[in-house]
């Protein structure tokens, strides 16, 4: 299946049905009377989020939604059936934008969340409703309300709890696939990972998910390479791990290109708690290990880890300090779902 995080969708909902001009007609009833029905609302359009879906990829061939309208009433009091409501399926994670691009309408993070994004129009009113005792016998209907036609964004970012990050080949996808199912495209090649991967990782009998996202480059927020596209797929994640190559006679360098990157994202994702590790120490002897350790640390201002993904060495401690943190971002927002919390 491809990956899509992108999508621009055209809605409608449905018009509501005329109501009906109508005199009961029956023999040996002389006055009869009005009995015109009301017509049927028109059809709503919605967005839930669903489980088991991971990409946009539907509405790549088809991005038209037009709900039904609702029919018009008929004689008899009889009212017209009302048109049927049109549900976007979208994965957990998707947000909903205006025309601009801009405006969030809603953030579906949840299975099983709704929200209306175009209101069906309700049925006009038959001559029935119009009786009085002063006017018995109207001739005049409602018309239906008009459907609400808009033009719309979808944006998926993806839910996990650990996003990684790096230069091209700094051994992401490596780790992915060393450390769960995931079984992501690996290559001695730059942007070998094109699109974002998910992986369900394991440590001391807790499971927690990994994205993947390609690498970024120097000057990838102003369109470099495959840019900054992917970089909200990490937004919502609680830890950032990044990958520093242990083989690239650049080091520092290559440590702060991601780290500018980040701050020209804006946001808060420069902000994230981040585990700074120095990757592919296989090939590196350990006075080697020592030296790019020490440089690396005096860059960052804190303690790093080194890692190969290869040979796994040092994958387990790595694992559980993400567990760590990932533990800790849950006991932050514990307090806040608390305070919402109704109390007698």
């Amino acid at each position: 299946m491809k990956f899509l995080d992108l999508a621009k969708v055209y809605i409608r909902s449905g018009g509501g049905g005329g109501g009906c001009v109508s005199f009961r007609r029956e023999k040996f009833i002389e006055y009869g009377g009005p009995d015109g029905g009301n017509g049927g609302n028109g059809g709503s359009v919605w967005a839930e989020a669903v489980d088991g879906l991971n990409t946009l990829i539907d509405f790549r061939y088809q991005q038209h939604f037009f709900a039904k309208s609702g029919q018009p009433g008929m004689g008899r009091l009889r009212t017209g059936k009302d048109g049927d409501d049109i549900v976007l399926r979208v994965p957990v994670g998707t947000e909903i934008l205006d025309e601009d691009e801009e405006t969030v309408i809603a953030d579906l993070t949840e299975v099983g969340q709704r929200i209306l994004l175009a209101k069906g129009g309700n049925g006009g009113f038959g001559n029935a409703y119009f009786k009085t005792s002063t006017n018995q016998a109207p001739r005049r209907a409602n018309p239906g309300q008009e459907g609400v036609e808009r033009t719309i964004w979808l944006r998926l970012k993806l839910i996990a709890d650990v996003g990684l990050l790096g230069l091209p080949n700094a051994g992401k996808s490596t780790f992915l696939a060393a450390t769960s199912n995931a079984r992501p495209k690996i290559a001695d090649y730059p942007f070998t990972t094109l699109h974002p991967n998910l992986g369900v990782v394991g440590v001391d009998n807790v499971e927690f998910v990994v994205a993947d996202i390609p690498g970024l480059i120097e000057g990838a927020s102003e369109g470099r390479g495959l840019g900054d596209l992917f970089l909200g797929h990490v937004e919502r994640c609680a830890v950032l791990l990044h990958l520093v190559d242990g083989t690239s006679g650049t080091l520092i360098e290559d440590y702060e290109t991601i780290i500018g990157e980040l701050e020209a994202y804006g946001g808060d994702l420069a902000d994230k708690p981040r585990i700074t590790v120095l990757n592919k120490i296989d090939t590196l002897d350990e006075e080697e290990r020592a030296f790019l350790r020490d440089e690396l640390e005096a860059a960052v201002g804190e303690p790093i880890m080194l890692m190969s993904g290869v040979t796994r060495e040092g994958v387990t401690e790595v694992l559980r300090a993400l567990r760590g943190q990932i533990d800790e971002d849950r006991l932050r927002r514990q307090p806040d779902e608390e305070d919402d919390a109704w109390r007698p």
